[in-house]
């Protein structure tokens, strides 16, 4: 009897699966079908981050976004790739997931130029315009000659004389 339960259990476990004896898994399952699945790609260079500017660039944010943070999941530190995909998230109107980015990036790079003009236009996005006022002239007096600087000013001084409306306020026009 003793010899015959040892084989009553194999016998018992090789029906719960459809492979052989050798394919079980601790799961009840084909070993096979619980191997790992992470994401193994290899991303060569800075692939994903050529992809992403491309898509920034022809104003697909979603798509860009979605690189920036496949980006991210590689190099979770990268500066260019929190940079793109605040700017990105900025563009979806996802403030939650800029800040985030915004966070996570000012320690990496610290108040340059480059982060208190996007952080800026961030604001202006969402009609903070005194604290994009405070960015754009942070970056301004590092750098008054940048032009990108300068056309944020601008912009800026264009959106103080508009009057803010109410959704829907122009609806007949």
């Amino acid at each position: 009897m003793r010899r015959f339960l040892p084989a009553m259990i194999l016998l018992a476990l090789a029906a719960c699966v459809d492979g052989g004896p050798g394919d079980v898994s601790g799961f009840g399952d084909k070993a096979s079908t619980v191997a790992d699945t992470a994401n193994r790609d290899y991303y060569p260079d800075d692939q994903l981050l050529v992809s992403a500017k491309t898509q920034f660039k022809s104003r697909n944010y979603g798509k860009a976004a979605t690189l920036y943070k496949k980006a991210l999941d590689v190099a979770p530190s990268d500066p260019e790739a929190l940079l793109g995909y605040a700017a990105a998230s900025d563009m979806l109107n996802r403030f939650d997931q800029a800040d985030l980015a915004y966070r996570k990036l000012e320690p990496i790079i610290g108040t340059t130029v480059v982060f208190r003009n996007n952080y800026g236009y961030s604001l202006l996005l969402r009609g903070n315009l005194q604290g994009a006022r405070k960015q754009f002239l942070a970056a301004y007096e590092k750098a008054p000659n940048n032009p990108q600087v300068a056309n944020n000013l601008e912009l800026l001084r264009n959106s103080v004389s508009y009057q803010r409306r109410a959704k829907g306020d122009l609806r007949g026009i």
